[in-house]
């Protein structure tokens, strides 16, 4: 079950307080099933309202100048200005997650309607103690489960971290400088991509796994833009709501996926010379896509700790595993890099071991780039 104190978003902006007749100064917070307002000075949460009870969100300008938000609580209207990033930002999301509540909330309603008919509550009475016992033995097989989960994640993320450094490590071995490494290697390497991903909605709808709708973030822009997520068994893929592909990431380019929240996530390829290519994806419906990733990026995941509840673990190994292997193949490489030599050792070297250190002191400099990265 997904926590409701859950903080998805919070944004500094301004709220119009109509007691007192005044722009107050505070943050907005969405959780998945409320919406909140929280004064800077005095710490008072002036707003708290459900999602499934507002009737509108529009955009409007306070005394014909300032852009505002509005949002139509029952028969109550609220103003928030001021906010930041920016305006679109904040009402793309609270539309997105508004949408989906409303969805869900039908469905929860009719499931609920339905419960109040039954009449099965002697039959239930007479299954608690059966119940308590499966329980108990479900939450010993779920605990056990766990220690075979966590074992299992550490050696994957192991893995998943080799071949990364594997891949970057071989991205290297082309002499820096070599004049045409970067044009006639890589160039056609990064047009197939391009012309695949034009072609891949109507190439891949048979192995398509999931596809739900996402507030878009490319790299560290302020901009947001609704779009689609769309799962392969291949890899996934990332479109507008035209349905036009922004980026397609194979199982193979993705080099890591953190889950920051149930409903936030990233995904990251590793470049060496030039950025990263990174996509923040937020949803509602992301919960139903974080096992489907789990499984299908078991070596490349990773919980950060405001989603460890989701997980359902309260410790994540993965970062302390993928610490040490970075340390210790930090210092492997500095022990190649500088190796220790007694004084006047190369008088008595023969000429291979000369040559062998001068290819050493010349990959120095892409050694230092593998650190940083």
């Amino acid at each position: 079950l997904m926590n409701e104190d859950i903080r998805i978003h919070s944004w500094p902006c301004s709220y119009y307080l109509d007691t007192s007749k005044q722009w107050i100064s505070g943050r907005l917070s969405l959780t998945p099933v409320a919406i909140k307002f929280t004064a800077d000075k005095t710490g008072e949460l002036l707003v708290n309202f459900h999602l499934s009870s507002i009737s509108e969100i529009k955009k409007e300008s306070s005394n014909l100048i300032f852009s505002s938000l509005t949002i139509l609580e029952k028969n109550t209207k609220h103003w928030f200005s001021s906010l930041q990033p920016n305006r679109n930002v904040v009402f793309n999301i609270l539309e997105h997650f508004w949408r989906e509540q409303l969805l869900s909330s039908q469905g929860a309603g009719a499931e609920a309607a339905a419960l109040q008919s039954t009449k099965g509550k002697e039959l239930t009475g007479l299954l608690t103690g059966s119940q308590k016992r499966l329980e108990d033995t479900a939450k010993v097989l779920h605990y056990q489960g766990e220690q075979f989960d966590n074992i299992m994640r550490g050696l994957n993320k192991i893995e998943g971290d080799m071949d990364v450094a594997d891949r970057l490590l071989t991205e290297l071995e082309s002499p820096s400088w070599w004049p045409f490494s970067s044009k006639l290697w890589k160039a056609p390497l990064e047009t197939k991509p391009k012309e695949t991903a034009t072609v891949s909605d109507s190439k891949n709808q048979e192995g398509i796994i999931i596809r739900i709708p996402v507030i878009i973030t490319h790299r560290t822009d302020s901009n947001v833009k609704p779009g689609k997520l769309t799962l392969f068994a291949s890899g996934l893929e990332i479109s507008d709501c035209n349905s036009q592909v922004i980026h397609r990431f194979e199982s193979k380019d993705v080099d890591d996926i953190r889950v920051h929240t149930p409903y936030e996530i990233s995904v990251r390829q590793r470049f060496i010379g030039k950025p990263d290519t990174s996509y923040r994806l937020l949803s509602a419906k992301m919960p139903e896509a974080i096992p489907i990733l789990e499984m299908q990026f078991s070596k490349k995941i990773q919980f950060l700790e405001d989603a460890l509840g989701f997980l359902g673990t309260r410790k994540s190994p993965q970062a302390d595993l993928g610490t040490s292997i970075w340390q210790a193949a930090t210092g492997l490489l500095g022990g190649v890099v500088q190796p220790s030599s007694p004084a006047g050792g190369r008088e008595g070297m023969d000429n291979d071991q000369v040559q062998l250190q001068k290819q050493e002191e010349i990959s120095q400099e892409e050694a230092k780039e593998l650190k940083q990265v």
